[in-house]
């Protein structure tokens, strides 16, 4: 019982508030069981469970990671319509659950690959939302200094991603391949998309590793569009994780990161015991397949706000996260705020960046280049040197 004096001046909300927080603070769980979207398995007798643990520093490190790549894409998009990012870029909006949950699963022995679609994977992969934001502009303080663009980033364990469609299928391969001879007990996750997915050399990669038995998890990213042509429309088999003939495969929701990292989980232990395996993550972008692509004229608008509304990966974990009361609002609000600060203070500094010099142009052709210059178009032989590592990661 409360006695109440002018000279106390006990506020009655502030009270109730404070007891309200304590309480619910209380029922909280460090940890939580849930089930997670079925599997469909091909060439398996057994697949992922579908039971997973989360606990709470997870689940917060989880809902960082993919509000961060939101942000940085929403970001970029923004200045591309500023034309402060020229060239090619394209956005991973909405694939969210698929890296941040691969990347969960990841040891540090693994290695990653993808195509051009590498904003995401580039930001798990430890590069920061600034080296991310100044790569896209052009600056010296990208991940790649500039050069490389959107298409082009690197970091520790990540090998890019690749402008050619397709082509870093066989270079996954022969990553897993160097994993295998070296012994290190590593395996790569090799990236595609849908419209990668009928390229001759995936199928080329699928036959040699698997006669080498090597630990490749070919990872199809199925958004349901390859650039402005519908699954149905370019594959005559759009389940793409049967497509690897005596390759075994996993079908997986790719909008449920907690699926999503236990597929993964699952395979980096088959791959190391038994060879390759194809993954099929079903997912699905918001924006077009580039910044040049409206993404309207092949899908409809209702479709793409049907999939925002009902299937958004951050959406559903963060509502699942408090439905499990693993982490309360205001720790979601402060995650929020947190993310917000580091990508517009990101954003700001890339704009404002400098660029590399001209002569830096030649720079880091070559890991070591003998004769300390290149030949140029016209015969003259320009300076080359090594700048070193990537910066910001």
């Amino acid at each position: 019982m409360f006695c109440l004096t002018k000279s106390k001046k006990l506020n009655i909300s502030h009270i109730l508030k404070t007891w309200k927080s304590s309480k619910n603070t209380n029922t909280f769980s460090s940890n939580a069981t849930l089930e997670v979207p079925p599997y469909k398995l091909y060439k398996l007798e057994n697949g992922p469970s579908t039971s997973v643990t989360l606990t709470k520093e997870k689940a917060k490190n989880y809902y960082q990671q993919m509000l961060a790549i939101r942000r940085i894409e929403n970001a970029s998009s923004a200045l591309y319509k500023d034309k402060i990012i020229r060239g090619f870029c394209h956005l991973y909006s909405g694939q969210e659950a698929c890296c941040v949950g691969m990347k969960a699963a990841m040891r540090n022995s693994d290695s990653i690959i993808t195509s051009y679609r590498a904003h995401g994977w580039s930001y798990v992969m430890g590069v920061s939302a600034h080296g991310i934001l100044a790569e896209l502009t052009g600056r010296k303080t990208g991940c790649a200094r500039g050069k490389g663009g959107s298409m082009h980033m690197y970091a520790p364990g990540f090998y890019g991603g690749n402008g050619i469609v397709g082509g870093q299928v066989p270079l996954g391969t022969g990553i897993a391949f160097a994993s295998k001879y070296k012994e290190t007990c590593g395996t790569c996750l090799t990236i595609y998309g849908d419209g990668a997915a009928n390229q001759g050399q995936v199928f080329e990669s699928y036959n040699i590793a698997y006669l080498w038995k090597l630990p490749v998890i070919f990872i199809c990213e199925n958004n349901k569009y390859g650039m402005g042509t519908a699954v149905e429309r370019a594959a005559s088999n759009t389940n793409y994780y049967t497509r690897g003939d005596v390759v075994p495969g996993i079908w997986v929701d790719g909008m449920d990161i907690l699926a999503v990292r236990n597929a993964t989980e699952f395979a980096i232990d088959y791959v190391l015991n038994n060879g390759p395996i194809v993954m099929e993550l079903s997912t699905y972008r918001y924006s077009g397949h580039s910044m040049s692509d409206p993404g309207v004229s092949y899908r409809s608008r209702e479709e793409v706000q049907d999939v925002r509304e009902k299937q958004d990966p951050i959406v559903k974990f963060k509502n699942k996260c408090i439905e499990l009361q693993l982490i309360t609002d205001e720790e979601l609000k402060e995650i929020d705020e947190q993310v917000k600060k580091e990508v517009n203070e990101a954003t700001e500094k890339a704009k404002s960046d400098q660029e590399i010099d001209l002569d830096e142009l030649t720079y880091d052709i070559y890991a070591n280049n003998l004769d300390k210059s290149v030949r140029g178009p016209v015969g003259q032989f320009l300076k080359h040197e090594l700048k070193g590592k990537p910066v910001n990661l």
